[in-house]
């Protein structure tokens, strides 16, 4: 029996005689043994004796039981010395025999150390450069990582022993992410499963300026599928595959691969994408383009030198939660009520209201819920992952509605404001924009959740406001809304 099918036995065994519940607790879930195998084979081992390995968060010690088995075939090396972190006490009896059982039945000779601290804590000193900080610590050839998927408060020990990446309240995977680059000697090497979110956004704007700065990603690995890349687990997290290299030197290209799920591997595609073009903007974002049109689409968009702040626009979020705000709902109007949108009000490019749904009206003295009566653009903040849009706006005019001085809108939907004194046809050219075929690819590789965010809206590249009412123009003189009559004007104009 392999390393890795022996690791894999004895986990099955124990998530099957542990809760769920329980395993939820530490964000707890494993590796299947092909994604093990293939993280373990994404490293370029160095020609040396001896390798050294971490693997925090080691749960049962799949990675590690897939690297180990790796290296049986690399020639130079002769000794391993592999540091595994788990503080879980439910699975450091499953981990130590695991381990053990690894070494005897390695080629190679192995040495682990199981360190039951906690990963963070216990080196916060020597993150942070701090007075008691070990002036040596110990840095490792290669990481290897499925860190714990849990959000932590923002004043959790964890989130106040690393300021430098943590903005608001965190989750441990990018944590943990830090800590293992901080971990390895320069040079080496780390290959990570996490989830996708950390690739935009303001949450993690911090901690991907912290990777990208110290290190350079020369592959990502993305599943097309969600449910099918922890083995025996319900996780609908969008995850992928990094690996990272702790160096100055920015590759030219990064390779970003793409399987349907983690059982077919040999099935994947792969692509070459310069490294400019993943990783572009004051933002850091990280761009996963997985075909030549995708990269096209990043080349032909960031041409535009804008944004919509650079403009004087904005995209907000939704101002009004209506399940906290029931006493002030009307499902018809009345004195003093105005309308509250919501996505059912976005039809086809417009927005209707009434439509006749339930709580479509609201009477609030809260200014704090209510906003100007002037032109918007109204975009769904939440489309299903089958839809193929993710970007579904309308265009809602003030002077369809003079009978109000303001209105409300529900938190699930996002607006672009700033266009009181601006022409309705500015308005329209955002349509435009944000109706077309290229911006909604744009955002899809920006972000892989089903909820557009206003933050990275507000960081795309835009047209001048010149060319945004001009497009707008064009859109009211053909009188047509389609995602097709979008595609043709914004196609003149790039």
């Amino acid at each position: 029996m392999s390393m890795i099918d022996y690791v894999f036995q004895q986990t099955i065994e124990y998530i099957d005689h542990i809760p769920k519940s329980l395993r939820k607790k530490y964000g707890q879930f494993f590796t299947s043994t092909e994604t093990a195998i293939f993280m373990a084979e994404l490293f370029e081992i160095p020609r040396q004796k001896s390798l050294s390995i971490l693997d925090p968060g080691a749960g049962s010690g799949i990675l590690s039981a897939a690297l180990i088995e790796r290296l049986q075939s690399e020639p130079y090396i002769e000794k391993i010395d592999l540091v595994c972190y788990e503080n879980d006490p439910n699975i450091l009896e499953v981990l130590s025999s695991n381990l053990n059982w690894v070494c005897q039945h390695s080629k190679k000779k192995v040495s682990f150390q199981i360190i039951t601290d906690n990963y963070i804590l216990s080196q916060m000193a020597d993150f942070n450069y701090m007075l008691d900080a070990n002036p040596n610590p110990r840095k490792f050839d290669v990481v290897i990582g499925n860190p714990p998927y849990m959000k932590v408060a923002k004043d959790a020990p964890e989130t106040l022993a690393m300021p430098d990446v943590c903005y608001g309240a965190p989750n441990l995977y990018f944590l943990f992410a830090s800590m293992s680059l901080f971990n390895l000697r320069d040079e080496g090497e780390m290959v990570y499963i996490i989830p996708r979110s950390w690739t935009s956004g303001a949450y993690f704007k911090k901690f991907r300026q912290e990777l990208l700065s110290i290190g350079a990603l020369e592959h990502i690995h993305l599943f097309v599928s969600r449910d099918k890349v922890f083995e025996k687990e319900s996780v609908l997290q969008e995850t992928i595959i990094i690996k990272v290299k702790k160096t100055a030197y920015k590759p030219d290209l990064v390779t970003i691969s793409t399987t349907q799920s983690n059982c077919d591997f040999a099935d994947k595609t792969v692509f070459e994408a310069p490294y400019t073009t993943v990783v572009n903007g004051e933002e850091s974002y990280v761009y996963l383009v997985t075909n030549e049109d995708e990269a096209n689409t990043l080349k032909t968009l960031n041409k535009f030198e804008d944004t919509l702040p650079s403009i004087g626009l904005r995209m907000k979020t939704g101002l009004t939660v209506d399940f906290r705000n029931r006493d002030s709902l009307r499902d018809s109007a009345e004195e003093k009520a105005v309308p509250l949108f919501y996505s059912q009000h976005i039809q086809n490019g417009k927005v209707v209201f009434p439509v006749g749904k339930k709580h479509e009206y609201i009477v609030t003295e809260q200014s704090s819920l209510l906003q100007q009566n002037t032109n918007y653009l109204f975009v769904k903040r939440f489309t299903a992952k089958e839809e193929r849009r993710r970007l579904q706006c309308g265009v809602y005019l003030a002077s369809k509605h003079p009978e109000y001085t303001e209105i409300s809108t529900q938190n699930k939907i996002n607006f672009i404001c700033g266009l009181r004194d601006l022409p309705e046809c500015v308005v329209y050219g955002l349509y435009v924009l944000f109706n077309s075929t290229l911006y909604d690819c744009y955002y899809r590789i920006l972000n892989g959740s089903t909820q557009v965010n206003s933050t990275e809206i507000n960081a795309m590249p835009v047209p001048s406001m010149n060319t945004i009412e001009a497009m707008g123009k064009e859109l009211i003189r053909v009188r047509d809304m389609s995602e097709e009559s979008c595609d043709n004007i914004l196609r003149s104009y790039i």
